[in-house]
This record gives structure tokens, sequence and C-alpha cells, in this order.
């Protein structure tokens, strides 16, 4: 075994939520160690390359306060150091893309994540592990005593601490730990929420995307070498109800709310003058070319999470190492067939940028995962707390009037539709219009152990509501109170369970995070999405 590593918290997972936990951690000054399975923290803005789909209020309200600061460094970093040609960057979308009032290129997170770290870094108050994936976890009664790890070495190490957040994509540390999580689709007789299956099925998740880098150049011709599994995808036809209606790799799609077949434009000379989700170049895109003084010709940069490359044929969670590592290799090959496909349709001159994806290939360093294992807590947030329909139905106010569940137990605030990708096992979309809500703490707490909390989407949601807890602001809100909540208790000698049980204790800490930035109820006008 290899040597031993002590903190005062370990974050297991740098993703997005693991992040904003290490950063709010590190400013309370407790010792942190973070552990990351890629070569980057920052998961979905970074490795992942998925910009960092918002609602409307996002501007002004609707996270936390790091949060915000920190995509106002990302526009400080374009103001610094690219030639924008206009000076007003304080509200710059650098992709105008349609997803998000911020689409921007990964590798500019990830420098600032880098610069947000730095300092911690060099006092040694915070210790980085990348390459490196838990594969074992000791356990006394009801706490985590310590974690072993293994880097792409092969070699082993100890993470020793006395509170531990799981942060990874996945919800890795739940079953080394034997910690109780669901995974898939709960039956309908367990929750109740109308658009919950009949039966439970754990394999029922989410198509997972392996997200790609493209440009245009008009002069030549970029066409690269057919991938090996171009022949099966380039006649692969989702097998989903209702229909997807037409082969995986084309223009044509299921729309997501109709669940009607629609048809996208694209068009890299030309794209679509008013930006939309029917136009996919400028649907993810993150750099918008005529936004800066770039030497004539310059190609647009466009992010590429579009539904054809939604991997439907297996799952990555549960499964043998054999399995993942087959459907991990199957989505890659997906992203790269619908590349090739694309540059057949008459776009010879499309390239990968790998150079923008800090990659070999031009794919994202990592998949984009959407369903993670989610804890058993202490409260588990349904459908009928945040659903427009479910809500209207067990309060009958108006669409005007209604809101969603009011918690207790608040720790944050959150927006986005109840939004599922097709899954593994044939189901086609479901997105239906949800309420602007509430993350109650103890989705967090796992219901057995005192020192583990949820750090990003592994919180105790169902498969329904997991659609709408999966964003990054949302993620990095969970991940940040989580170390918030480490700190508090490590101050007042209380575990997590305490905080949430004792009315005066939960709101002393509720006030410790409004004075963080941390907005724990949805004020003046808001509307369901």
């Amino acid at each position: 075994m290899g040597k031993d590593y002590k903190a005062q918290l370990a974050i297991i997972g740098g993703g997005t939520g693991g992040f904003a936990a290490a950063w709010a951690a590190l400013r309370c000054g407790l010792k942190v160690i973070v552990t990351e399975e890629y070569d980057r923290l920052g998961g979905q803005f970074t490795s992942q390359a998925v910009p960092p789909d918002e609602h409307p209020w996002i501007e002004d309200k609707g996270a936390t306060r790091s949060y915000r600061q920190f995509r106002q460094y990302v526009r400080q970093y374009y103001h610094a150091w690219y030639p924008l040609k206009d000076e007003n960057w304080q509200r710059l979308n650098p992709g105008l893309g349609c997803v998000s009032a911020l689409c921007h290129e990964p590798l500019v997170s990830s420098a600032i994540i880098e610069a947000i770290l730095r300092p911690y870094v060099s006092s040694g108050q915070l210790q980085i592990f990348l390459h490196s994936i838990p594969i074992e976890a000791h356990t006394v009664d009801d706490k985590i005593k310590e974690v072993i790890l293994k880097n792409s070495q092969g070699e082993t190490f100890i993470v020793k601490a006395e509170y531990f957040i799981d942060a990874t994509e996945c919800g890795d540390l739940l079953p080394l730990a034997k910690a109780d999580y669901s995974i898939g689709s709960e039956a309908k007789a367990e929750t109740g929420e109308p658009h919950a299956k009949e039966e439970a099925d754990p394999q029922n998740q989410q198509a997972i995307s392996w997200c790609f880098v493209i440009d245009y150049d008009p002069y030549s011709d970029h066409t690269l070498p057919k991938p090996e599994q171009y022949d099966f995808w380039h006649s692969y036809v989702p097998d989903l109800q209702p229909s997807w209606g037409s082969p995986l790799l084309s223009w044509q799609a299921t729309h997501p709310i109709t669940l009607e077949p629609v048809v996208r434009s694209f068009n890299p000379l030309h794209p679509q003058p008013e930006r939309g989700p029917m136009d996919l170049w400028t649907f993810r895109r993150i750099s918008c070319a005529q936004q800066f003084n770039y030497p004539p010709g310059t190609s647009d940069i466009v992010l590429v999470n579009w539904p054809q490359i939604d991997y439907m044929l297996g799952n990555i969670i549960d499964v043998t190492p054999q399995e993942k590592a087959k459907h991990l290799e199957g989505a890659r090959q997906l992203s790269l067939s619908m590349f090739s496909w694309m540059q057949e349709q008459g776009w010879p001159g499309l390239r990968l940028r790998p150079d923008i994806t800090g990659t070999k290939d031009g794919l994202a360093a990592a998949p984009y995962i959407r369903e993670s294992r989610r804890i058993k807590g202490l409260f588990t947030v349904l459908e009928q707390h945040v659903g427009l329909e479910a809500r209207q139905a067990i309060t009958g106010l108006s669409k005007q009037e209604v809101r969603a569940a009011k918690f207790r137990d608040s720790v944050g605030i959150g927006a986005y539709r109840l939004d599922l990708h097709p899954t593994t096992k044939g189901d086609n979309y479901v997105d239906v219009s949800s309420l602007p809500f509430q993350i109650p703490l103890g989705a967090l707490i796992p219901q057995k152990f005192t020192n583990l909390l949820a750090g990003g989407k592994n919180l105790s949601v169902t498969h329904i509501t997991n659609g709408c807890y999966r964003l990054h602001p949302i993620e990095w809100n969970v991940g940040e109170v989580a170390a918030l909540c480490v700190a508090f208790c490590l101050d007042n000698r209380k575990v997590p369970s305490q905080v949430w049980h004792e009315d005066e204790t939960l709101l002393s800490f509720q006030n410790a995070l409004i004075e963080e930035g941390i907005e724990l109820e949805w004020q003046g006008q808001i509307y369901s999405l």
C-alpha cells in the first residue's frame, strides 16, 4: 500500500461540485485533499466541455455568490487576453450560444480554476491528486475512516480525513462505503411521481454523451478516416418509445418537449440570424468570431453536445469494468462517427479542435454523464415538489400563482426544466415544465453515515428530479454547501444530521450560508420553465 495523506476534508471527485466544495472549504481555512479521475478539475466546465446551461435570471439571482464570481472571472479573462471588439464586456457571451449567457472555451475555465487554487496549493493547504480513482473505502460504524485510491500508474495511496464529500460524476464512493443509494428509474408506487415508470429499473439510465469541438475551414479538405464503428452508427436507428423517427446520424431528431420529429439547420457559412436550439451551429457555439478582432475568415468555434451523440446502448454505472469500457468506447465512436457523417454531408472543411479541448483528438477529456448514483438521503426531492403540473394538482393554484415546495432546510436555489434525455432502456425524452426550486440540506446527507456528504448530482433526488438538479449552478451550490456544512460542523462540534434535525442549529447554519452569499429563497418575479 502507498503513502498516507491526511486532511480535515477529502473531496473525492474534482468536477463542478468538487471544485466548488474545495474553494469553499479553503476559504474557511480547512486543510483539503481533492482527487480527480481525469487530468483537470472542473467537470462539466472543463473536462466535459459542456457550456454552462442556465436559467434566465442567472446574471442577477439564482446562484451562489462564488458561482457568479467565477462567471465574472471568465469574462475578465476574455477582457484581459482576447481581442474583443466591444469594450462592454461585463455581460459578454463569448460564443453567443443560445443555451447560456456564458458559452465559452473549456480551457478558459481550466485556467481560472488553476489560478483560484494556486495560492492554496503553494501554501500546502490543498493537495490535488489527478488521474486517481477510489477503489476501496474503510468504514467503522457510521464513519468513513479512509479511502484507497489508484492513480494512472497503478500506484495506490490512502486518504484519511475527518469528513468526506463524494463529488465524483457517478457517485463512485457510495458503493465502496456500502452507502445506500438509488440508480436508474424508481417505480411510481414508490415515489408517486406522475412521470415515474410503473416498475423500477436500476439499469434504466439516461444516455451519456462524449462532446467534441469543431470549427470550419472552407478552403481545405479536413476529411478524416472513418471511425472503426462508422458503418454501425451510420445505419443505427434508436429503438425508443415514442419513436425517434430517423437514423441517429442525421439532422433530424425528436423534439424534447413535443416528441415530434424535427429537422435542425446546420450551416457554418450562413448560420441562422435568429439563434435557437433548431440551429445546431449556434446552439452551443463557444466562440463567435464576429465579436473579436480576428483576421478575416476566422471561424466560429462550436461545442457539439447535440441529440445525435446521446449514447443509448448501455450503461457505465453498476456494470462490469469490461461493460463500462465497451460503452465508453461506444460513446466515443458515436461522436467521431457523427463528425465523419457531417463531413460527408458536404462539409469536408469541418475540423476537430484538440487545442480547444486540451486533448489529442478534439473530443472532450471526459464523457458528459447526466445521471449519477443518488444517495438515500434524510430527504428526497420528488416531482411533486418541483414539477409545474404536479404542483398545480396538489395546490389547485394557477400557473401564475403556483410555486415549488418550500423547504425548511433550504441551502440554495436553482432552476431548470425536468429534462431527461433518452435512456438505455428505450425511453424517449421526458422534458416537462418545472418551477424555480430550493435545494434541501436533507438531500445532501445520507441516512447511514455521519461524515459523508453528497457533493454534486448524487444528492437525494429521483430519476425524474435529477433532470432539473444536474446543471452547473446547482451542482456547484450542492458542492459548496456540503463543504460549508463540514466547516460549520467542525466549528460547532456537530454532525450534519444534527444540523438538519435541530431547528436552532439549522437556522444558525442558514444564516452562515447567507453571509457566504448563498441564496436560500427565490425573490421577485419568477415563473415556470
